[in-house]
């Protein structure tokens, strides 16, 4: 038997264990309140058909599109894609525009995942984090519900604090950077 000790360290965290399976859609009680808080919802730059009947953006991008490659502008709802790889991508590209203006405010749903550098990436431009109690139960195309290995984070990027601390409170705890 090996004994584990604090001192060692872990190679792999497992949120790297992801299926793979991007096509998880967020439940309507998280969108509700995003748009309590955005007025409305300009684009989710990862998204499909399907979820967009929840989300209700102007404008989205499925993966057939390639959001990565097209501009991001105004008010933005994102689930990104968890795969490693592109959740970096899509933070990198959501703070960009952000950064630039080009993205007014968004809301952003992500694993609390706080080790990362994505995570840090997002949080350092956010006005608020809310950490989730318990896991979100996503919902996929084919009706299965289902909650990913560890607890989300949704990151506001944003003027108005007030209003999103006000909606996402009901969901955990906020933190106010």
């Amino acid at each position: 038997m090996t004994d584990i000790t604090s001192a060692q360290v872990i190679k792999t965290p497992h949120v790297l264990y992801n299926s793979g399976n991007n096509e998880w859609y967020t439940p309507e009680a998280y969108i509700q309140a995003a748009r309590e808080v955005l007025r409305r919802i300009d684009l989710d730059p990862a998204s499909s058909e399907e979820a967009n009947t929840v989300v209700g953006a102007t404008a989205y991008f499925s993966a057939e599109d390639d959001g990565l490659s097209l501009e991001w502008r105004g008010n933005v709802w994102m689930n990104p894609p968890y795969s490693k790889g592109l959740i970096g991508k899509f933070a990198d590209k959501l703070v960009e525009h952000f950064a630039s203006g080009d993205v007014t405010a968004a809301i952003v749903l992500v694993n609390n995942a706080t080790d990362t550098a994505w995570f840090h990436t997002l949080a350092s431009v956010a006005s608020c984090i809310c950490f989730t109690r318990g896991r979100v139960r996503f919902w996929s195309s084919d009706g299965k519900v289902g909650a990913p290995l560890q607890g989300q984070a949704i990151i506001y990027l944003g003027k108005d604090a007030f209003s999103f601390r006000r909606e996402f409170k009901r969901f955990g705890i906020i933190a106010t950077l």
